[in-house]
């Protein structure tokens, strides 16, 4: 798992990255341009921060999400090695949000709108995310925020619990991803027949949806 940002306007040149969810607690330590930060209760890195990341990796022309190459990954293990840390980070290029399938749709058994779906990422996987959604129902295609993509707001989806059911991404509305002219309510983004279950989402034919 590899989840990378950068926005030099509001962060300056500094590179985060995550390779785990927080934990309840985190400690940090620097050495050289690179911060770590980890549980102090099992040593497990949750991410790392590359200081004058632009040094290591050029000009990165980005305002958030970044998706790393082999060749920048590497870059960034001979870094940490460098500094003394364990080169931990791999390469994760799958698109993070992806065209799904609703293949069912069962209300959650303690909860009044929640349902639990079994839903299609791509043509051979299936994973269960459970939706608040009122619109939810069976044999629709939707947007899938997998585990690992970052939000248009900032916020990170990784496997969770809702009211005690596992959850393995989230079903998203038009809203949640700002597009264009996206009904200001809940619910989920139900695509037209011609998106394709399993292709990343196009965000650019995503904005005339609403048209």
């Amino acid at each position: 798992m590899l989840v990378a940002s950068y926005n030099k306007e509001t962060m300056g040149d500094i590179l985060i990255t995550m390779i785990r969810p927080d934990a309840e607690e985190t400690e940090f330590i620097q050495k050289d341009n690179v911060v770590r930060i980890f549980d102090p209760k099992t040593n497990e890195t949750t991410g790392f921060n590359f200081l004058n990341a632009s040094a290591v990796l050029g000009t990165l022309d980005s305002k958030g999400p970044v998706t790393l190459n082999a060749a920048q990954v590497n870059a960034l293990n001979k870094i940490l090695d460098e500094a003394g840390f364990d080169p931990e980070i791999v390469v994760d290029i799958e698109p993070k949000f992806v065209v799904g399938y609703v293949k069912s749709a069962k209300p959650h058994p303690d909860s009044d709108h929640l349902q639990i779906t079994e839903t299609m990422v791509d043509q051979g996987k299936v994973v269960q995310i459970v939706s608040g959604s009122p619109n939810m129902v069976e044999h629709i295609k939707v947007v899938v925020a997998k585990v690992g993509a970052i939000m248009p707001d900032g916020l990170v989806i990784w496997p969770g619990k809702l009211r005690g059911i596992e959850s393995d991404g989230m079903i998203v509305s038009g809203r949640e991803l700002k597009l264009n002219n996206a009904p200001q309510k809940k619910g989920a983004l139900i695509l037209p027949d011609d998106f394709v279950v399993g292709e990343a989402f196009d965000f650019e034919k995503g904005n005339h949806i609403f048209d």
